[in-house]
């Protein structure tokens, strides 16, 4: 029987196989590519100590899809008075489960979630194939941001 529930910190074996599957299947990665230990310690500890909600779908005892919304505080400013905003991102479902509203279901979700702390914007970084339910769900491109990244 399938279900969509929030994870908590028990789930941190469910959590970290299916996100590794998730950056693999994204990043056209083969199946047998290994993550530095660097990004496995500091997945695990942003699962068990960021400010983030992770839901997951699971089909009996396998984790068939997740998604998670992390959320940040920056400054209130006036389209943002409580400087509260979420990001949502690794949305993903197993190929085999797909095209049965799994997605939809856990963003929506999120949404609600995210809603229900103050938070005054959601932002994603889409793919290709997540961009139709996306806009679907009322997101829209967003012109106002530019990105510095240093990656040392």
């Amino acid at each position: 029987m399938m279900e969509i529930r929030v994870a908590t910190k028990h789930d941190i074996d469910f959590l970290m196989s299916v996100r590794l599957e998730m950056l693999k299947v994204v990043n056209n990665l083969p199946e047998d590519y290994e993550f530095s230990d660097k990004v496995i310690k500091e997945s695990r500890d942003f699962f068990c100590n960021g400010d983030h909600i992770n839901v997951i779908a699971v089909d009996d005892d396998m984790v068939i899809g997740c998604a998670s919304m992390c959320f940040f505080r920056i400054m209130p400013t006036f389209s943002h008075p409580t400087g509260k905003r979420a990001h949502l991102m690794n949305v993903y479902t197993r190929g085999e489960y797909r095209r049965q509203g799994i997605a939809r279901k856990m963003v929506e979700m999120l949404i609600e979630k995210t809603w229900e702390k103050g938070a005054t914007e959601i932002s994603l970084d889409a793919t290709a194939m997540g961009r139709p339910l996306y806009e679907s769900m009322g997101f829209t491109d967003s012109t106002e941001c530019m990105v510095l990244t240093n990656l040392q």
